[in-house]
């Protein structure tokens, strides 16, 4: 089991910017892909945003051309840049990573979108 801390959330006005980090609590073997959900109550969980191993980088559509996500060399880092923020990017996110031996997800940071 892997610990995964996030840190960054917080209330901020619509048209905004938030930085999310996420930071394993150990370096790693194995990372496939390391990301952000996202889960508003009454939803179901959904992806944001994932960085593989070798960089490629994928986003949903709703967040494309506004939130970029980056790594740290050792790979155990990951940070989530969210600009021109929306209400309907209110929501709780967790930081995931995936390795062969399944996915561990984080305790989530809550992200508010409010004037």
């Amino acid at each position: 089991q892997v610990n995964l801390v996030e840190s960054g959330g917080g209330l901020v006005q619509p048209g905004g910017s938030l930085r999310l980090s996420c930071e394993a609590s150990r370096n790693i073997a194995g990372i496939q892909v390391m990301g952000w959900h996202r889960q508003v109550p009454g939803q179901e969980r959904e992806f944001v945003a994932g960085i593989y191993s070798n960089g490629y980088t994928k986003y949903a559509q709703s967040v494309e051309g506004r939130f970029t996500i980056s790594k740290n060399i050792p790979g155990n880092t990951v940070w989530l840049q969210m600009n021109t923020l929306k209400s309907e990017d209110t929501a709780t996110y967790f930081c995931f990573v995936t390795r062969p031996y399944g996915t561990s997800w984080g305790q989530g940071t809550q992200v508010t979108v409010s004037s």
